[in-house]
C-alpha cells in the first residue's frame, strides 16, 4: 500500500524489514526509538542507532552492511515488550540536508513482500527526520507515514523523546565532520521542549509544561484537535483517507526533556570510528590464484597476491628480452656462435629448489591427487620463486602418467565407469597437462566404458528397423550382424544372420532359420572368448553369438534385460560385483602397481584369481593386478 504523509495502514505482527532508499551520493543513517504510552523512552537504551545497533529485547536491529543507497532495520513486533506503544523510525545525515536527497522513500516488508511504502516528496532542509512509526491500535500494529524534520539534527530530535545526550564537549552544536547535529530549530510548528524541574506528584505533566512556558508556545505545542498523549486525532487515527487530508504529526511530550540525573551516563552520539582507512587496491583478475601481478600502487614493481589479499612482497619488473634473465634481470652472456647462454645463478637456485619441490609434489600427487588446497599451495610456491610451471609439469610427467593409469585401473575394476570417475580422470589429465598416445588410448577406453555403463543402467539407443514387424509399443535397441553358434554332437553349427534386441524379446534372424527368446526366459548375459553367452531358464534355451564388438552387444543386452525385469540400479547404487575402494588400494599397494606376471605398468586390470563365475570372492586375497595381455591369456582359468 502506498501511503501519503499522515496516512496509516495495518501491518502484520511478524518480523518486518524497514528499508530506507534514496538516489544520491548522500549516506542516510537509520535509527529507531522505542516509546511508551507517554511518548518517551524508558531509558537511553531505547535508542537504537549506529553506536548501539541492536535493542536489548532484539525488537529492533540495524543492518550494519546494507546495500548501497539503502539503510535497513529489522523490526520484530512479536518481540516488542508490552510497555512499548510506538516504534519511531528516523534518519539523519552527516553531510547535507534531506532536500538534497533524491527519491527518498521508506518501505516496510514482511516475508511475502512490501506491505507499505511512503515516498517522502519535497522534504525540508533538515539533517534529521522522523520517517514514520509503528504504533498499537485495537490490539493490532499499524504504520503511520510522518516525514517530520529537525534542523537540530539527531541530538535535537532524540532529546525531545527523553534521551539524554552527552554534550560535554559541545558536540551537539559543532560543525565537525564526525557530528551531524549543529543546526538549531525544528521544521514543524511545535517548538522544542525546555528543561523543567522534575515532575511533582499529583500535577499533570502537560499542565506543568505549559505553566513554565509562554501562552503562545503552549498553544503552538498542542494544536487544536490533536491529542497530546498520542499525537493524533482520536476520531481519524484509523482512517487513512482522513489522515491523508489533514496530516497530524505526532507531538513529543513536554516532560521528555527533563533534567538528567547527576549520576546518569548520557548517550554519546559521536561516531566511534570516523577515520576512513585508505581504500585497499582492487584484486587482480582471477583472484583465487596466487601469483605475481603488477603492483597497483607502483607500476614499476611486481607484487605478490596470495589468493586472498595483497602481500608486502615485491620485486622490480624485469625487462622481457633475450639479453636479460627473465627471473633476476641480470644480463646474459653472448655465445660465440650467436644467441645468449642461460643464467647460471638462477639455474643453480632453480635446481636446488626443484629437488625438494619434486619430492613434495610426488607425495601430494600420490596422497590426494592433483586437486585441493595442498596441490594449489604447491604450485603457488613455484610461482613465488618465479619458476616456469612447465618445468614442474615436466618433472611430474612420469608420476602423472602413473596416477591417471591408477585412476583408470580402479575405475575398470568392477566393470562400471561412473560419471564422477570419468570426470576425475579428465580433470587429472587437464591439470597435469598430459598428452600422447597412451593418454589418448586411456581417454578412449574411459569414454567407451562410460557409454557401456550407461547402457547397462538402462540408457539404451533406439534404432529403426523398417522391414521388421514389431509388436505394439515394442522398441528395437540393437540390430547388427551376428553368427549363431550351436554345439551339436557332430560339431559346432554356425548360422549367419542378424541379432535384434528389443524391449520385449531377443530375436535372431538367419538364412532359413530363426529364433525368438522373451526376456523372462533369459537369466544372464556375459562375454567369454569374444562371444556373447546368453543363459536361459532351460538347458537348451540358451544361445551363443559371435559378433564384432561383444562388449557393446553384451552391454546392450544386459541393459535391455534389466529394464525388462525392472532390475535397473538406482542412481548411486553399485553392482554387487563392485570392488570396494579400500580393497583396490590394498591390492594396488601390495602388487606395487604393476602386473604380477610380466611387471608391466601400463593397461593394468584387477583380476579375480578364482573367477566370480566359479565362486571366487571379491577380497584382497583373491585379487591380483594383471596387464591386459596377461589377463586375456589367463581367461577364466584358475
Amino acid at each position: 500500500m502506498k501511503l501519503s504523509k499522515g496516512a496509516n495502514a495495518p501491518v502484520p505482527t511478524s518480523l518486518l524489514a524497514v528499508v530506507v532508499s534514496w538516489r544520491s551520493e548522500h549516506v542516510v543513517d537509520a535509527h529507531a526509538l522505542l516509546l511508551t504510552e507517554s511518548g518517551a523512552v524508558r531509558s537511553d537504551r531505547d535508542l537504537v542507532f549506529f553506536n548501539a545497533p541492536r535493542h536489548v529485547s532484539q525488537a529492533v536491529t540495524i543492518d550494519q552492511e546494507p546495500a548501497p543507497g539503502t539503510a535497513r532495520l529489522s523490526v520484530s513486533l512479536p518481540r516488542t515488550e508490552s510497555e512499548v506503544a510506538r516504534i519511531v523510525v528516523s534518519g539523519s545525515l552527516d553531510d547535507g540536508t534531506f532536500n538534497e536527497v533524491g527519491d527518498l522513500a521508506v518501505t516496510v516488508f514482511d516475508a511475502r513482500g512490501p506491505v507499505a511504502r511512503f515516498d517522502i516528496e519535497d522534504p525540508d532542509a533538515v539533517d534529521a527526520m522522523m520517517f514514520g512509526e509503528f504504533y498499537r491500535r485495537d490490539e493490532q500494529w499499524r504504520f503511520r507515514a510522518i516525514g517530520q524534520g529537525w534542523t537540530t539534527g539527531l541530538a535535537g530530535m532524540v532529546t525531545e523523546f527523553g534521551v539524554t545526550v552527552d554534550d560535554s564537549d559541545g558536540q551537539a552544536g559543532s560543525k565537525r565532520e564526525s557530528n551531524p547535529f549543529a543546526s538549531p530549530g525544528r521544521t514543524d510548528s511545535y517548538p522544542a521542549a525546555r528543561w523543567t524541574d522534575p515532575p511533582s506528584p499529583g500535577v499533570p505533566t502537560v499542565a506543568r509544561a505549559q505553566h513554565t512556558r509562554s501562552p503562545e508556545a503552549a498553544s503552538d505545542r498542542v494544536p487544536t484537535g490533536v491529542s497530546a498523549a498520542s499525537g493524533t486525532d482520536p476520531a481519524t487515527a484509523d482512517d487513512p483517507r482522513a489522515s491523508t487530508d489533514t496530516p497530524r504529526d505526532p507531538v513529543p511530550p513536554t516532560h521528555a526533556a527533563t533534567r538528567p540525573h547527576p549520576y546518569h551516563r548520557a548517550v554519546d552520539l559521536t561516531r566511534r570510528s570516523t577515520e576512513r582507512l585508505p581504500a585497499a587496491p582492487p584484486p587482480p583478475p582471477y583472484p583465487e590464484r596466487a601469483d605475481w601481478h603488477r603492483d597497483p600502487q607502483d607500476g614499476a614493481r611486481m607484487r605478490w597476491w596470495d589468493g586472498t589479499q595483497w602481500s608486502t612482497a615485491t620485486h622490480p619488473r624485469r625487462p622481457v628480452d633475450a639479453r636479460h634473465c627473465t627471473r633476476c634481470g641480470n644480463p646474459l652472456r653472448r655465445k660465440l656462435f650467436g644467441g645468449h647462454s642461460g643464467c647460471d645463478r638462477c639455474a643453480a637456485e632453480i635446481e636446488e629448489f626443484l629437488t625438494h619441490w619434486g619430492t613434495r609434489a610426488r607425495r601430494t600427487l600420490t596422497a590426494s591427487g592433483p586437486s585441493g588446497p595442498e596441490w594449489s599451495q604447491l604450485w603457488a610456491t613455484l610461482r613465488y620463486q618465479r619458476i616456469d610451471e612447465n618445468i614442474g609439469r615436466t618433472m611430474l610427467r612420469d608420476p602423472g602418467l602413473g596416477y591417471v593409469e591408477r585412476l583408470a585401473t580402479f575405475a575398470f575394476a568392477d566393470g562400471e565407469i561412473a560419471q564422477p570417475e570419468l570426470d576425475a580422470f579428465e580433470a587429472a589429465v587437464d591439470e597435469l597437462r598430459l598428452t600422447g598416445p597412451l593418454i589418448e588410448d586411456l581417454r578412449r577406453r574411459m569414454h567407451r566404458g562410460r557409454v557401456l555403463s550407461r547402457m547397462r543402467e538402462g540408457e539404451l539407443p533406439v534404432v529403426r528397423t523398417p522391414g521388421l514387424h514389431l509388436d505394439p509399443e515394442e522398441r528395437v535397441h540393437l540390430d547388427l550382424p551376428a553368427t549363431h553358434v550351436r554345439h551339436l554332437a557332430r560339431g559346432p553349427k554356425v548360422t549367419t544372420g542378424r541379432l535384434i534386441a528389443s524391449n520385449k524379446k531377443l530375436r535372431f534372424v538367419g538364412a532359413g532359420a530363426g529364433t525368438e527368446m522373451p526376456w523372462n526366459r533369459v537369466v544372464s548375459v556375459h562375454v567369454e572368448h569374444d562371444s556373447v553367452i546368453i543363459a536361459a531358464t532351460s538347458a537348451r534355451g540358451g544361445a551363443i553369438f559371435d559378433v564384432a564388438d561383444p562388449d557393446y552387444v553384451a552391454a546392450a543386452l544386459e541393459g535391455a534385460l534389466r529394464v525388462a525385469k525392472r532390475l535397473v540400479l538406482t542412481p548411486g547404487q553399485r553392482d554387487s560385483r563392485s570392488i570396494p575402494q579400500e580393497v583396490k588400494a590394498e591390492v594396488w599397494q601390495r602388487d606395487g602397481g604393476r602386473c604380477v606376471e610380466c611387471g608391466s605398468g601400463h593397461y593394468l586390470e584387477f583380476d579375480h584369481v578364482i573367477p566370480l563365475s566359479r565362486g571366487g570372492a571379491t577380497s584382497a586375497s583373491n585379487l591380483q593386478i594383471l596387464c591386459r595381455s596377461c589377463n586375456r591369456t589367463k581367461g577364466a582359468r584358475i
